[in-house]
């Protein structure tokens, strides 16, 4: 597709505001991951704690409803808690997370990092079915079961998480909402949103023909260390650049990528809550 014919998508308002604490970084490999991960682990290409605070500063004219740390895995950031801190200063955040890292210790800190301010801490974790066998071949082994024990600490600590499955096996949306459902309850789980996503379809003319009414693009920008994107989807990837700084970003972005077809098949958002 050329890219005179992609659909045009315009940010109406800044509500969201993605920070990329690390593009590489993190400590699972899951097959369905969008990443294209390099083969070592060992990687370290971390946002700087300046590059965060200038974000925040250039921030303060937009009407912010949520700070998302993004990532590959965010809580692998030396800073995390740091940036943590700063980010709730400014407004809510919203932690984009495999769960690895959520134990008992850390919730219970989160907690009362939350605690500190009138700010509040969401959580987003993710799945791909609510079987655990046929979860763990797209994630990694063990994540399904990381991922409801740490959705149960969440739960009993009052703090509201989103659940996004990406339907990698094109079920059902109902199957898919009735059994997660029913685990929710076996396992005394509240608070907790279930968001389904279509799987990633392939851009072409058929796929990118329909404008999706609500898009991450529309009311959203993502920061890495190196500039503005239109989305998370388009960190680092020079078709969804949009600027240097928040001083100054383009609001419209041609929506011509695979990922766009992914979000123009969804027909909502992917990465923010609300």
């Amino acid at each position: 597709m050329s890219i005179c014919t992609a659909p045009i998508y315009k940010l109406d308002e800044l509500n969201n505001l993605f920070i990329e604490m690390t593009s590489k970084s993190c400590n699972q490999r899951c097959s369905g991951c969008y990443i294209d991960f390099p083969l070592s682990k060992k990687v370290k290409d971390f946002i700087t704690i300046d590059k965060v605070k200038e974000v925040i500063e250039d921030s303060l004219t937009e009407n912010l409803y949520c700070i998302y740390l993004t990532g590959a895995e965010p809580m692998t950031h030396p800073d995390f808690n740091s940036i943590l801190r700063l980010c709730l200063k400014r407004c809510n955040v919203c932690i984009c997370t495999n769960a690895s890292f959520l134990n008992e210790k850390k919730i219970r800190f989160l907690k009362k990092v939350e605690d500190e301010g009138c700010t509040q801490i969401f959580f987003q974790l993710s799945a791909a079915h609510y079987d655990e066998k046929e979860n763990d071949k797209v994630r990694y082994r063990g994540s399904f079961r990381q991922t409801i024990a740490s959705l149960k600490i969440l739960s009993r600590y009052n703090f509201e998480s989103v659940l996004c499955i990406q339907n990698y096996y094109n079920l059902d949306n109902k199957e898919i909402y009735e059994n997660l459902n029913s685990l929710f309850q076996m396992h005394e789980i509240k608070n907790t949103d279930i968001k389904i996503t279509a799987s990633y379809p392939i851009a072409n003319e058929e796929n990118l023909s329909k404008i999706s009414p609500k898009t991450d693009c529309m009311r959203g920008r993502s920061v890495t260390q190196n500039g503005i994107y239109a989305c998370p989807f388009l960190a680092n990837d020079y078709r969804g650049r949009v600027g240097s700084s928040l001083k100054n970003y383009a609001v419209t972005v041609s929506a011509e990528t695979d990922f766009c077809a992914t979000c123009s098949a969804n027909g909502d958002s992917i990465f923010a809550i609300g």
